[in-house]
Order: C-alpha cells, then sequence, then structure tokens
C-alpha cells in the first residue's frame, strides 16, 4: 500500500489559523479535512443582557475587515424588532459603508494573500519588490477603502457614526465629490486587476455544492434586501427564515460550525462568486464588460474564479460608489434625511442580513421589553463556506491525483483553493 499525508499547519495568507489534512492511499483520497483551530471566541454569549445600542460595537470586534458589515447587520436586526424604517439616504451611507469594506477585503486578500501563489512567491513581499507599481497601486485601493469607512463610519475599523434610525455625522457636499474624483481615478487599476487575475492558470473543477446570495428584483445588493437565494436549490427565503433554511452541525475536526442546505443538505458556498451567479445582469456597466471580458458569466462553478469575481466587484463598488457620493453630494439627491429617526424600544425577534465581502452574512437578536439580548445568534461566511470547501478540497485532490501530479504539486493547488475562498477563520468561531 502507497500512502501519502498532505497535511499544512497553520495555512498561511489567510485570515485567522487553520490546518489541512488529506490522506491518499493507493491512489484513492480518503480524507479530506480544513481543521479549524481557533478558540471559541464566544460572541454570542458576549452580547446577552446587553442593551440593544451596545450591540453593533461590540459584533463589530468579530472581524477587523467586515467590521462596517457587522455593525450595519446588527442595525438591521435591531430595527426590524423595533419596526423602524430608515431614509434612503441612510441606506445610501449605508452601502457606502459597506462597500468600503468591500474595497479593504478584495483589493488586500487578491494582492497580499492570492496573487504571491500565481508568480511563484511565498509572500507578497518579492511581488513589492519585482513590482512596486503594481504593489503600491493596490495598496492604494485598499487605503480608499479605508479612507471610505473613516469618512463615512468615523473610523477605518468598527465605526461609531452609523446608530439605529440613521447616522449621528455627515460628510459635506465637498468631501463626497472628492471621493467620487478618487474612485474614478481608481477604476481603470481596478479593470487591470480583472485582466490580471484571469490570466493566471487556474485547475478546472466544478463545485457540486450550492450557492447562496442576496437578491432583489432590479439591482445589486449588499444591504438592502431582505431575499436570499440558494441558486441551485430555487430556494428564496426571508432572513428571518434563515436558521430553518440554513442548517448548522458540528464535526469533530473544526472548532466551526459548518452549514448545509436544510431541504438538499448539500453544502454550499457564498461570496463574490455566489453574488455574480446570482446578480450578474445587475453589474454596473464597466463591471459586466470587465466579467464578459474574463469569460465570467452565470452559470460559474469553478471555486478558483471567487478571485475574478472579487476583481470585478472592485470595479463595480467603485462605479457605484461615485455614483453615489455624487448624488449623495446634491442637495435633493436623496429624499429625507441621515439623521436618527425616533422609534420605540420593544419586544421582539429579528434577523439582520448584509452580503459582506466574504458573503452571507446574519445576526438574529432576541430583544426584551428593555432592549435586552435574550438571545444572539451569528452565521458568518466562513462558517457557511467550510463544509463546501471541503467537498471541494476532495475533488481537486481526486482531480490532481487522476492527472498524476505528486504531492508538492497537489499541497499547492490545495492551499491556492483555499485562499481563492478568501476564508476568516477566526470569523467563524465568532
Amino acid at each position: 500500500m502507497t500512502k501519502t499525508a498532505i497535511h499544512v499547519d497553520h495555512i498561511a495568507r489567510i485570515e485567522g489559523h487553520g490546518n489541512v489534512h488529506v490522506v491518499i492511499e493507493d491512489g484513492a483520497v480518503k480524507t479530506v479535512e480544513m481543521n479549524v483551530v481557533e478558540p471559541a471566541r464566544l460572541f454570542e454569549s458576549m452580547v446577552r443582557g446587553r442593551r440593544f445600542e451596545e450591540i453593533p460595537y461590540i459584533a463589530s470586534r468579530i472581524c477587523g475587515i467586515c467590521s462596517a458589515s457587522h455593525v450595519v447587520t446588527d442595525l438591521l436586526a435591531i430595527e426590524r424588532i423595533f419596526g423602524v424604517q430608515v431614509t434612503d439616504r441612510t441606506h445610501a451611507l449605508r452601502e457606502l459603508l459597506v462597500y468600503g469594506s468591500y474595497l479593504q477585503n478584495h483589493a488586500s486578500h487578491l494582492f497580499v494573500f492570492a496573487a504571491p501563489d500565481f508568480v511563484g512567491m511565498k509572500s507578497v513581499f518579492p511581488l513589492a519588490e519585482v513590482n512596486p507599481e503594481l504593489f503600491e497601486q493596490a495598496l492604494g485601493l485598499k487605503a480608499l477603502g479605508n479612507e471610505l469607512c473613516t469618512r463615512v463610519g468615523g473610523r477605518s475599523i468598527h465605526p461609531i457614526t452609523a446608530v439605529v434610525g440613521g447616522f449621528t455625522h455627515e460628510l459635506e457636499a465637498g468631501e463626497y465629490l472628492e471621493l467620487a474624483e478618487k474612485m474614478d481615478a481608481a477604476r481603470a487599476f481596478a479593470s487591470a486587476t480583472v485582466d490580471l487575475f484571469d490570466s493566471f492558470k487556474v485547475p478546472d473543477i466544478q463545485t457540486a455544492g450550492d450557492m447562496l446570495a442576496m437578491v432583489a428584483p432590479d439591482r445589486y445588493p449588499v444591504c438592502d434586501s431582505r431575499t436570499a437565494r440558494f441558486l441551485d436549490a430555487d430556494l428564496t427565503f426571508d432572513a428571518d427564515e434563515a436558521t430553518n433554511e440554513l442548517e448548522e452541525f458540528a464535526v469533530p475536526h473544526s472548532a466551526a460550525l459548518l452549514s448545509r442546505v436544510r431541504s438538499t443538505g448539500k453544502p454550499f458556498f457564498t461570496g463574490a462568486l455566489a453574488r455574480i451567479n446570482a446578480s450578474w445582469q445587475h453589474l454596473s456597466q464597466d463591471a459586466k464588460v470587465a466579467a464578459a471580458k474574463a469569460g465570467l458569466r452565470p452559470p460559474e462553478r469553478n471555486p478558483y474564479m471567487n478571485n475574478v469575481a472579487q476583481a470585478v466587484e472592485l470595479v463595480d463598488a467603485l462605479e457605484r460608489c461615485a455614483a453615489l457620493c455624487r448624488r449623495l453630494a446634491e442637495q435633493d439627491g436623496f429624499e429625507g434625511s441621515s439623521v436618527p429617526v425616533s422609534f420605540e424600544v420593544k419586544a421582539g425577534r429579528g434577523t439582520g442580513f448584509t452580503e459582506a465581502p466574504r458573503g452571507a452574512l446574519f445576526h438574529e437578536l432576541e430583544l426584551d421589553e428593555e432592549g435586552r439580548v435574550v438571545h444572539a445568534s451569528i452565521m458568518t461566511p466562513t462558517a457557511q463556506n467550510v463544509a463546501n470547501l471541503e467537498a471541494d478540497m476532495r475533488l481537486l485532490a481526486e482531480t490532481l491525483v487522476a492527472d498524476g501530479l505528486d504531492r508538492d504539486a497537489i499541497q499547492l493547488e490545495i492551499e491556492k483553493l483555499v485562499r481563492a475562498y478568501d476564508p476568516c477563520l477566526s470569523c467563524s468561531v465568532h
């Protein structure tokens, strides 16, 4: 019997800590595990008994990149319970805040985590020496995301201006126009990023898992729809039904709870690739052209293409944010003010739902009559993705074994696949 074991301790260039364990015996893949080894962080327990005003700022600490998404998701859950209806202007500011985290995350993931895989380097530092202009432009794009979050949210991470019913502070018209010009200036580099990642050769595999994304009839939604859809199952549901449609389960080798579609038992993928599969027709014009040029059209089921999908979303986000900023700069650009609306504290249960950079994010809260948390449940994108990642790792290993690749080549491709998912393992054990 011939046995090959691939064990990667603390896989590099991802957020958090996890190990990969693959065993191949006599040409057959026997074991495939993504070992999430982060300790439990207990945010769901941490917020119990706390008043609703504190919850968004506690939950934002789950992630230093997706903190804006956690804040907005909690605000949406609280407003669902209280029956709060915010203005169109507040919706627009929240969209800018979420898109700021897209620019932060996608630029970091693509150039710091993923790109070295495809140019034969161990980290981004040799890449910075070989192509300093590319490196500086990538850092500039991330810095633009930081600036957008700072201007709208009060700081680059863990925003403080977004509150129940609105915002405590808003920019002047000139500041919006300045941001719009910066967004426009970055669009050429974002389009070139799509071409760059499209040029990288990846294995031809097709995930068997379902895909989950926020949907809306007339737009590419990230935080202003309550409707989620499993694409393969053709199952559409309201965010309040998330825990009925997503089944979380434990496995011995992972500290994270894994997820599957409750009605079919299939694992699923959520993230940029799922969003583009769900809402390709609603991409901005430049993003749609860039995606079509890269051959990224629904149905696209190769998980490596999540890198290209994130690059397309950079183009889309820059165009959308520039347009939003220009409209916000107009005196009558949006109906209503961003000043927090009045509301009454009530007991109840509600779920907030956003598309964080890494995928669908659900926060379910139950509050008592004083507005204190009785129950909290958080489903992060990475926790939802781990089961599908393991299934894709198995498929990849079987494909590469059949093609006769050696151990080192198989290990490298598995690591590239893990990074293409853009996991945040710290978030998965929230």
